[in-house]
C-alpha cells in the first residue's frame, strides 16, 4: 500500500512540474513573441531600399535588353 501511495503522490507531483514547466515556457514564449515598432520601422526601410534597387536593375537598359531578348527568342522558338 506504501509503495502504491507513493507511486501516485510522485505521479501527481511530476504531473505538476511538468504544467509548471509548461506555463512557464509559455510565458517566456509571449514574453517575447513579437517585434516592437521600431523594429517593425527597419524591416519596411529595408523592404523599400530593396524594392528600389530592384526596380533600378530591372528598368536599366541592358536588362531591360536582356529580358526583351529573352521573350523574343521564347516566342520565336519553334516546337
Amino acid at each position: 500500500m506504501y509503495q502504491a501511495v507513493r507511486a501516485r503522490l510522485r505521479a501527481l507531483v511530476d504531473g505538476a512540474g511538468a504544467a509548471l514547466r509548461r506555463r512557464a515556457a509559455g510565458w517566456a514564449f509571449r514574453r517575447d513573441a513579437g517585434m516592437v515598432t521600431s523594429e517593425y520601422a527597419m524591416g519596411i526601410v529595408a523592404a523599400v531600399g530593396f524594392a528600389v534597387i530592384l526596380y533600378k536593375v530591372v528598368t536599366s537598359d541592358a536588362v531591360s535588353a536582356e529580358l526583351q531578348g529573352i521573350v523574343k527568342r521564347a516566342l520565336d522558338a519553334r516546337m
